[in-house]
């Protein structure tokens, strides 16, 4: 059974259509990343399924049923715009949201989270002493304090460090052992490609990708060349075959045209460069996103 189901739905806002025809299924168990440029409608879409907004058209099915309020008590929802009660000491607020939900003491599951979270010392500060990282992480242990089998986080990462992305991954991870079912929207293509069975992109309202991140880049190809070199790399644009190049300092990644032979590209790189390293590959998840949105017209699929 799927945890969602999203069939045809649409939702516009004066004439304006942010979502257009969506279909979707979530397989329950799954990590599921939405990602998609600023407007695109994934924001939207999560509000749909929360029942925040309803679709104009089409149908959303939670748990294989028509979505209703009783799905509020298995659903954990950590929106985008940030919210907490900064007067409040942090695990008493925990302990608010989880009694809310449970209706019983969640005193030991608090203490735990705190300590998976690496927040125990600040359990009894208040919310308005704590770091923008901080304060996201007890946004999200008052999201999953109740155990929900749906987790559904937008944007969770914005703003986190390294070590506070690493540590709610790994929280996030830990909720899927469980059996959980987790949605996230990202702008971080790189955290999408390490965690996420399957990857949807939004794009004008509409779905443009949609799959494992396997079955997405096999539709483009071997049509990438990672190098790095020795010294600033030089002359790429000029070689003919070479239709995008990015350049990210250290290494380089060079997007081929269709039908060219990646050993001529080798040839003609050694003339003006010392190669480090050289590897044909598949395009990163960054690129595919760079081309979609910087596409024109985008396709349905």
């Amino acid at each position: 059974m799927n945890a969602i189901n999203l069939d045809s739905i649409t939702k516009s806002f004066d004439g304006f259509t942010a979502v257009d025809a969506l279909s979707l299924q979530v397989p329950t168990g799954s990590i599921y990343g939405f990602i998609g440029p600023n407007g695109s409608g994934k924001t939207t879409t999560i509000r749909m399924i929360m029942n925040i907004f309803y679709p104009d058209s089409g149908t959303i099915q939670i748990f294989g049923e028509p979505r209703k309020k009783s799905h509020s008590d298995r659903i954990g929802y950590l929106p985008e715009e940030r919210g907490l009660y900064k007067k409040m000491k942090v695990r008493e607020l925990l302990k608010f949201y989880g009694q809310l939900k449970m209706g019983r003491s969640v005193a030991s599951e608090v203490d735990l989270w705190l300590e998976k979270l690496e927040l125990s010392e600040w359990g009894d500060k208040k919310v308005e002493a704590l770091s923008k990282g901080m304060s996201q992480k007890v946004q999200f242990i008052a999201t999953v304090i109740a155990n929900p089998d749906l987790v559904i986080l937008d944007e969770p990462f914005s703003g986190l460090d390294p070590v506070n992305t690493n540590t709610l991954l790994e929280a996030m991870l830990d909720l899927q052992k469980n059996g959980k079912t987790v949605i996230f929207s990202t702008h971080d293509m790189a955290t999408a490609e390490k965690v996420c069975d399957y990857i949807f992109m939004i794009h004008k309202g509409k779905k443009v990708l949609d799959g494992t991140l396997n079955e997405i880049q096999d539709k483009y190809g071997n049509d990438t060349l990672r190098i790095r070199c020795e010294q600033e790399a030089r002359s790429l644009e000029s070689i003919d075959g070479i239709e995008k190049v990015h350049n990210f300092g250290q290494q380089q990644e060079l997007r081929m045209r269709q039908g060219v032979d990646h050993q001529d590209i080798l040839k003609e790189l050694m003339k003006s460069n010392k190669l480090i390293s050289f590897e044909l590959m598949k395009p990163s998840l960054h690129d595919i996103f760079v081309r979609i949105a910087k596409a024109p017209e985008v396709a349905n699929v």
